[in-house]
């Protein structure tokens, strides 16, 4: 298979095929019933899901793939100086991207400058599917530009960052998904990866729940690093103090979120 080639389709494929079947099961059988519209969440969140793919095909042409390609024809990172393994490369690759986001995704939370990008994520009424892929566009570029950062110095395998990326997605889907699974296979399947119940708490509106559970994949990383959150406090509330009133979860709004100065939206 032509990897590069494929990574538009395989992208899109997975995320899309899961987005499906998260949907469909938050509509029979959700978790936490939703507080606002889902039509009109949906219909602003999805705008901008489409604003940001276009965006990052059309203003950021040389994605992380482009750089894994040009530093395996250079042989340039400390993966081809070790002379690693093609499969250990592989399987490093995609350990340490991850281990990256929830590194990144903890800076999002603590530099102010940062988290007013971030924050419109959370500012989402309820977490679903969609939120999921709600995030501000300089923040996407912004990943874009560490992700690539980080494959240049370590040398990923182009194969590894397709693969990283659409697991990525996947799990945004996933993790965010109004669904409750299975108290017996949630505890199992949480001692590996972040499941629906894990990653609620961290959209929760209480500021110190809000610092917990920032995995995007592997759940290890909150358990090692010292922000796990087993359980919320209380009865879960959803978004950021400030950004309740539903005007702003229009598209205008929130594309403008991070330029405006909210009361009580600061972390």
């Amino acid at each position: 298979m032509d990897w590069l080639s494929a990574e538009p389709l395989l992208r899109i494929a997975l995320p899309g095929l899961l987005f499906i079947l998260m949907a469909f099961w938050e509509c029979r059988r959700p978790a936490r019933e939703l507080t606002g519209h889902q039509r009109y969440r949906w219909c602003h969140n999805l705008l901008l899901v489409t604003l940001n793919s276009l965006l990052v095909r059309l203003l950021m042409p040389v994605l992380p793939v482009t750089v894994a390609l040009y530093a395996a024809h250079e042989q340039s990172g400390v993966f081809h100086l070790l002379d690693l393994p093609y499969a250990v490369s592989l399987i490093a690759g995609l350990v340490l991207l991850d281990l990256t986001l929830y590194l990144q995704h903890r800076l999002f939370h603590r530099v102010p400058a940062l988290w007013r990008l971030h924050r419109m994520h959370h500012a989402d009424q309820d977490v679903d599917v969609s939120t999921g892929l709600r995030f501000h566009p300089l923040e996407i570029l912004l990943s874009l530009l560490i992700k690539m950062l980080v494959v240049w110095l370590l040398g990923v395998p182009a194969e590894a960052v397709i693969a990283f990326e659409v697991l990525l997605s996947a799990m945004a889907v996933f993790n965010h998904a109004n669904v409750n699974l299975p108290q017996p296979y949630e505890r199992w399947l949480r001692c590996l990866v972040v499941t629906p119940d894990m990653h609620r708490i961290h959209h929760s509106a209480d500021v110190l729940e809000t610092h917990t559970n920032f995995g995007f994949n592997l759940s290890c990383w909150d358990r090692w690093l010292g922000s796990y959150c087993k359980d919320a406090r209380s009865p879960l509330r959803i978004g950021v103090c400030g950004l309740t009133a539903p005007r702003e979860q229009r598209l205008d709004k929130m594309l403008t979120q991070p330029f405006r100065q909210i009361k009580s939206g600061s972390q």
